[in-house]
């Protein structure tokens, strides 16, 4: 039985996590988003910025906004940052003394400077350094160019290089037992995250910090938690899903497993431990979480590598986290909208109860990245081009990219104006039914109900698109406009910079789960797991490995239809 969305007040507050390195870049580039937001009055219109922000004051009396946030990195994986993050501007919530502190960024890695002032001193802090521009980008002497370039290749070492919103100083917690970087000291092992949350010291900071911004919130709806699923930061998620799923009962919990694309799949040691922290990973955390949601571009998340994602008008270095990680945050941005919207009384509970009944914990994510909208063209126009394929990418790490049916679905399209549902050919027969509805989101629903017919679907359309100016990588197509729409042709001229994309993206319960959770199962069964006793020596013991390893069986059997039943019992049989 589907559930009902009940009625409430209008959703309150949450408070996000960021465990991991590539988590804070991830968030580095949402905080970002959130920023090009508040400067937009289309997007406070749509979207609530106190959702995610929490409001103070200067110095000077200006109104400032910080992350509702709490970041565990490791020893030099947070550059030089003054109090309150990138200035010294506290929020008026906070009477108490600011502390300022330095944490020393790694070997070779230049220290970020003041996020605040870096689009303004761009001039200065790209002389020396050589990159070259993305296709499409801002001719080379403009302020955009130069920008674009302070952010680019060696210069951004660390999440915090290209973090454009100050922080609270409750915001960080350094855990210090652990080096960010390096060949030895580097939190490695599932065990060893678990480990660190057992230690009552680190405990009572968190319990601290979270205490801090749950406090002072009206009405906290949830906790959103960005965790790297390939590291120790695995464990260290376990442990805090399970932290939070005990003390705030009842609070939605919506869980990111974020994976980079990884260059050591030559190294089996590092791939079997990035296995075995993937599969106890989406156990442990789907199991205390609402809802879990892996996120890469990485082609596969099992042992055999595969190509990494690409994206039409996007020219993406794949390996590089600045790069990858701004794609997985727009998408992130998009998906989050239906629990932050002023017309909505959604609730991060309400878009998790859509998606996980019948024990389907775990959603995948599918986005486009620009939505592929031609310039003057309407959105049924659009659509109509892709009635068999959405135009979208699985960013859940699983090669099977075209899926005809889910269980239950949350679809967000945004930066479609709201008239663009009119037919380009007034005064004619409409070509199609999608021409016939009187809005953009009956055009979005028609659209999702014929392509995926019997599936739960709920549906948003956002005017406010997605601001994509620095820190946010120029790495776009010729062929966008400054708004991310579509030229037939490349333009003659020198093509201006892509302020802004249209995205399209969904959080699924779909069959595609069954393939991805399936194989990693399969994977791991075959592993001689007595070979990797540094694994197990770092605290997780071998027969609660095996009794996670069934779990993610049985989770995967949740996602099964008839075919896969068929397929996965022939297995069982071959074995």
């Amino acid at each position: 039985m589907r559930p009902a969305w009940r009625g409430a007040a209008m959703p309150g507050e949450v408070v996000t996590l960021q465990l991991g390195q590539y988590a804070g870049c991830v968030g580095a580039h949402w905080w970002g988003l959130q920023a090009a937001t508040l400067r937009s009055p289309a997007g406070a219109a749509e979207l609530r910025a106190h959702a995610l922000l929490r409001a103070g004051r200067a110095a000077g009396g200006r109104e400032t906004h910080t992350p509702r946030l709490v970041a565990l990195e490791l020893k030099g994986g947070v550059g030089v940052r003054g109090p309150g993050g990138a200035g010294a501007e506290a929020p008026v919530a906070w009477d108490g003394a600011v502390a300022a502190y330095r944490e020393r960024g790694p070997a070779g890695g230049s220290a970020p400077r003041d996020s605040g002032s870096r689009t303004e001193n761009a001039s200065s802090e790209g002389k020396g350094r050589s990159s070259t521009p993305a296709q499409g980008a801002a001719p080379a002497s403009s302020p955009l160019a130069l920008s674009q370039e302070a952010y680019s290749g060696s210069s951004t070492q660390v999440w915090s290089d290209y973090l454009s919103m100050h922080l609270h100083p409750k915001s960080i917690y350094v855990i210090r037992q652990y080096m960010h970087d390096g060949e030895c000291g580097c939190l490695e092992a599932f065990g060893q995250g678990e480990s660190l949350l057992q230690d009552p010291g680190c405990i009572e900071e968190l319990e601290d910090r979270l205490h801090f911004y749950v406090e002072e919130c009206d009405y906290l709806q949830g906790f959103q938690v960005l965790c790297d699923l390939h590291n120790g930061f695995s464990g260290v998620g376990a442990k805090v899903t399970e932290l939070l799923y005990d003390e705030y009962s009842g609070k939605g919990i919506l869980t990111w497993g974020l994976t980079p694309v990884l260059s050591n799949v030559g190294d089996f040691q590092k791939n079997f431990y990035r296995l075995m922290n993937t599969a106890l990973g989406i156990v442990r955390l789907s199991s205390h979480s609402s809802l879990f949601c892996p996120l890469s571009l990485s082609g596969s998340l099992g042992i055999k590598p595969q190509p990494p994602l690409t994206f039409p008008y996007i020219n993406c270095d794949a390996s590089s986290n600045y790069h990858s990680s701004a794609i997985l945050a727009a998408a992130l941005d998009t998906l989050t909208a239906p629990y932050r919207l002023c017309s909505s009384q959604a609730s991060m509970m309400h878009l998790a109860e859509t998606l996980n009944f019948s024990g389907r914990k775990v959603a995948a994510a599918w986005a486009s990245l620009p939505f592929p909208v031609l310039r003057g063209y309407s959105l049924p126009d659009t659509l109509c081009a892709y009635q068999q394929d959405v135009p979208w990418k699985l960013l859940s790490s699983c090669r099977e990219q075209k899926v005809s049916c889910c269980f239950a679905q949350s679809v967000v399209l945004r930066g479609i104006c709201k008239e663009s549902h009119i037919s380009s050919c007034p005064g004619k027969q409409p070509p199609s039914p999608l021409h016939t509805c009187e809005s953009t989101e009956q055009v979005l629903q028609h659209y999702l109900h014929t392509v995926f017919p019997g599936a739960f679907s709920t549906s948003h359309v956002l005017e406010q698109p997605c601001h994509t100016l620095p820190p946010y990588p120029q790495f776009f197509s010729p062929l966008l406009t400054r708004e991310g729409f579509l030229l037939d042709k490349p333009p003659t001229y020198s093509s201006a910079a892509v302020e802004s994309i249209p995205v399209l993206a969904a959080l699924q319960s779909s069959p595609v789960l069954h393939t991805l959770l399936y194989s990693l199962y399969k994977d791991l069964q075959k592993l001689n797991m007595r070979r990797w006793a540094s694994f197990f020596s770092a605290g997780v013991e071998l027969d609660d490995f095996q009794e996670a390893l069934e779990e993610l069986r049985t989770l995967a059997q949740c996602y099964e239809t008839g075919f896969e039943a068929d397929e996965s019992e022939d297995e069982a049989d071959s074995d």
